[in-house]
């Protein structure tokens, strides 16, 4: 009787530690295990969030988001001997390499690999249509470019990954990308999604978008123009720009360029935007810096005559004009006109060093512009403590220091806004997530002449046009106001006699304006780099100048004014 009580209460005992012992897994760690099970069972997947559109000024779309597939796999449930063969087919069909593909069908250890992401809906419908069990398609958007090439240098391109690889989409990515959300699903046997229920849903935020002050048509024009005189004077490269006297841009355009749907086609040198990445020596646009510098300290007045020969001797060193000529007499107002290095040599011996410096810091020489884009350059302007004893003249007459277009550009700006420097801006403001538009703050400005030295270097500058380098820049009924420059060209990779490596190799040829003259609207600047058929601004620059300060004008709706150029003394004879 003893034993069969002790064997009793053994079994009692033991009973009491599995009830116990379940009484554990039921109630007290019952979430535990719920949350284990679930989690063999489930897979957490990225919903992207929808990347917010760029507009042009009116709306137009140049980036946006369209709908899209991601592709993914169920190791587990893949046919091991047609691994290979599925792993060719997809990746033929998505453009994939066939043996990341093959290693993603053959992880261990897990019911889901993302195979690929954004492909198209016919991609996915292909990809459905093969009927693979353990393949599946998810929605997603991806990002597309519906005017092609217009503006991509500007804009950039989004990569495999859902960044910004370049321009906009690049300085902009956290704002226009917004935060991507999760899902947590369960793969079925066929690769097929099955949501979990109970909220187990982050979900995404979209991103912001941006319009753009750019005008798309005026960019379109641009870019075939500019293409158009790089093919024809077998430049290296040449860019446009076009923007108001408030410095908005109209249009940036660039050649070579590439269209950002198929980024990864084009040429790497092709991704860049030379419009604010590469600098290049100014020439003779740069001489209105000088002159507005002479003008503004009232060391000279534009009828203000000179003894002008081809060449002098400053030091060491001889400076010649671009074509020979006689000495001649001529005023200020005719050596910007007929852009003589000479004449600016003698012009601007009055004009202290310090203060030429001081003034092409003010136009914006030698910092970025402001306009906050990626990969930007400063240019290139030494203290004038480190000038050697004859670098102030080359620098007087554009040479020995070095801009980017859209600086070059701004400097013209600033002089037909009446001597006023506004920051550029290509950002007019952004869209929130109910597509309400929120203007972007008004950018900063500072007075770099004062007005009445705008309007002078103003009338200079349209004499130039309508008697000196500039005539190929006349524009029918309108007043037109520019510049040519045609500078060495300096090339770091040039190969000299020595040994050595930089030197002045071809030219740049250029050519800066506004119109109308007296009420300026739209400024141009025109750049072909290193061209070799024909080189002078005047003839590789101004005629393009021409056409598509034309085609903006009649874009925008200005019509001519009406009104008579004044009469400038130009010979002093």
């Amino acid at each position: 009787m003893k034993r069969l009580n002790a064997g009793l209460l053994a079994v009692a005992f033991v009973l009491s530690l599995f009830a116990g012992r379940l009484t554990r897994i039921q109630i007290i760690t019952s979430g535990q295990y719920t949350e284990q099970a679930l989690a063999q069972r489930m897979n957490k997947i990225d919903l992207i969030a929808e990347r917010g559109t760029i507009t042009d000024v009116n709306g137009a779309p140049l980036a946006m988001t369209q709908a899209a597939f991601g592709v993914f796999a169920d190791p587990t449930q893949i046919d091991r001997s047609r691994r290979r063969e599925i792993a060719d087919r997809l990746a033929d069909a998505l453009g994939l390499d066939p043996g990341r593909v093959l290693t993603g069908l053959t992880k261990p250890d897990t019911q889901y690999v993302e195979l690929a992401h954004r492909v198209t809906p016919e991609q996915a419908e292909l990809i459905t249509s093969f009927g693979f069990r353990g393949i599946g398609t998810l929605p997603e958007s991806r990002r597309a470019y519906p005017a092609d090439t217009v503006a991509s240098n500007l804009i950039g391109f989004v990569n495999a990954d859902g960044d910004g690889g370049e321009g906009l989409e690049y300085q902009y990515n956290e704002l226009l990308k917004g935060t991507d959300g999760w899902q947590a699903v369960e793969l079925g046997g066929s690769g097929q999604r099955i949501p979990m229920s109970g909220g187990r849903t982050k979900k995404p935020v979209a991103g912001q978008g941006l319009r753009l002050t750019i005008d798309q048509d005026v960019q379109w024009k641009a870019e075939e123009l500019i293409a158009q005189a790089v093919e024809d004077h077998e430049a290296e490269w040449g860019t446009a720009v076009v923007m108001t006297p408030e410095q908005r841009l109209l249009a940036m355009a660039s050649a070579p360029t590439y269209d950002p749907n198929e980024y990864a086609k084009a040429e790497p040198s092709a991704l860049a935007n030379p419009v604010v990445q590469v600098s290049f020596e100014p020439g003779s646009t740069g001489k209105i810096v000088t002159a507005a510098a002479l003008l503004d300290k009232g060391l000279v007045t534009p009828e203000q005559r000179f003894t002008v020969p081809y060449r002098i001797q400053r030091a060491d060193r001889e400076f010649r004009d671009s074509e020979f000529h006689g000495t001649e007499r001529l005023t200020f107002a005719d050596i910007i006109a007929k852009s003589s290095n000479v004449g600016t040599i003698l012009a601007g011996e009055p004009l202290a060093k310090q203060d030429l410096y001081d003034y092409l810091r003010a136009f914006g020489f030698a910092e970025k512009t402001g306009v906050n884009l990626p990969g930007e350059s400063a240019g290139l302007l030494k203290d004038p403590k480190e000038w050697s004893g004859t670098d102030r003249y080359p620098i007087s007459f554009g040479q020995s220091i070095s801009v980017t277009s859209l600086q070059m550009a701004s400097v013209y700006a600033t002089i037909a806004n009446g001597g006023v420097r506004v920051t550029p801006t290509v950002i007019a403001g952004t869209y929130d997530d109910r597509d309400g538009f929120v203007p972007a703050p008004p950018p900063a400005s500072r007075r770099v002449i004062t007005e009445k030295t705008a309007r002078r270097l103003t009338t200079m500058l349209e004499a130039a046009v309508d008697h000196g380098t500039a005539e190929k820049a006349r524009l029918g009924p309108y007043r037109v106001a520019g510049k040519t420059g045609t500078a060495n060209r300096y090339d770091p990779a040039k190969k000299n006699k020595d040994g050595s490596l930089g030197g002045y190799d071809g030219y740049t040829g250029m050519f800066s304006g506004f119109a109308p003259a007296d009420d300026p609207q739209v400024i141009v600047q025109i750049v072909l780099q290193n061209p070799r058929k024909g080189y002078y601004g005047g003839t590789v620059a101004a005629p393009v100048f021409k056409d598509l300060l034309s085609f903006s004008l009649k874009t925008l709706q200005v019509p001519p004014t009406g009104t008579p150029p004044p009469s400038v003394k130009l010979t002093a004879d």
